[in-house]
């Protein structure tokens, strides 16, 4: 079973909606190859070894969380940058990238399948009628202690989390922003949700969760976005019939 390009490119537009979302980076098909597609590799981030890998094993199609062109990043093809997109360009293969649209995504984005993995229910936008907004709130139907909540990160994820506890010894409701949420942290204990969890944490995130009583989980970047891609591929596989692999290239960040 194969599809085109242009066929992927206008099922995954429609299924991400891309223009809805102010972004910061292209949004969509950021390297061309081959007009007939059978075989998509799908992953975090485009790097040399996620490329390498498609490689090995004639994929057709990259599809990934992280691309390329960021703003502010400098535009010239050279050194480690000429190397990815000469074995892209060498070996025909199309690079389909989509940044915040497989975070927010309702169904299979990186939010949605955290709450599935940590038995999140009430999945709403923290941001009221903000159905793009990039933190999401929840809670858990029983509640569940600190200390639980953090073994079933490590159980999930795969990772041991970082947790600033706070005074509340049950948490009943949750914020959450995969990636490099920990800004959003505020937000969420101005409206007196108990915890929140993202990727990452900076020096002043700790301060603000002592402060504002809200126990804070940084459970880290890659982490925290293995599963958007991996869903939308999957998704892929079923409604168009074309082969998709999932290739988890380890990051400790």
């Amino acid at each position: 079973m194969s599809v085109t390009r242009i066929q992927l490119l206008t099922f995954l537009n429609n299924l991400l909606k891309p223009d809805n979302i102010k972004d910061y980076c292209p949004n969509g098909l950021q390297v061309e190859g081959k007009q007939t597609i059978s075989k998509l590799v799908t992953g975090v981030t485009a790097s040399q070894a996620l490329i390498d890998h498609a490689v090995s094993i004639n994929a057709d199609a990259i599809l990934v969380h992280h691309g390329y062109f960021w703003k502010g990043e400098d535009p010239c093809i050279t050194g480690m940058k000429k190397k990815r997109f000469a074995a892209l360009l060498t070996n025909d293969i199309n690079l389909f990238a989509y940044h915040l649209p497989i975070d927010i995504h309702s169904e299979l984005g990186n939010n949605a399948q955290l709450a599935k993995l940590l038995d999140i229910v009430d999945v709403m936008p923290l941001e009221e009628n903000n159905p793009n907004c990039v933190v999401m709130r929840g809670r858990f139907a029983d509640g569940i202690k600190p200390e639980e909540l953090t073994d079933k990160i490590f159980q999930q994820l795969g990772r041991a989390p970082l947790h600033e506890p706070a005074l509340k010894k049950q948490i009943n409701t949750i914020a959450w922003c995969s990636g490099g949420g920990q800004n959003y942290i505020q937000q969420a204990a101005e409206l007196g949700i108990d915890a929140y969890l993202t990727g990452e944490v900076s020096e002043q995130t700790i301060h603000t969760a002592r402060e504002m009583n809200i126990h804070f989980y940084a459970a880290g970047h890659h982490a925290t976005e293995r599963y958007g891609a991996k869903a939308v591929g999957e998704h892929i596989q079923n409604e168009l019939g074309i082969e998709s692999v999932f290739v988890d290239i380890p990051n400790p960040a």
